[in-house]
């Protein structure tokens, strides 16, 4: 059985991601959420650890789709 954790993000940003997976595969905040950071943690085992800069470039473009401020 899987367990579960709560992440939580402003609501401002939820309401934004509703919006832009509307007409998309996604179900919820929760599926775009988990699918990204799958994407992230799947990137860094391809190439081993991350560099400082690989780093940056992930939240840059995070901050650009709106999830980080």
């Amino acid at each position: 059985m899987t367990e579960y954790t709560t992440v939580s993000i402003p609501k401002d940003l939820a309401d934004r991601v509703e919006d832009t997976i509307e007409g998309t595969s996604f179900q919820s905040t929760s599926d775009l959420t988990r699918f990204l950071l799958r994407s992230i943690v799947i990137q860094h085992q391809k190439q081993g650890k991350l560099t400082e800069a690989e780093f940056e470039e992930i939240t840059e473009q995070l901050r650009g789709l709106g999830y980080l401020e």
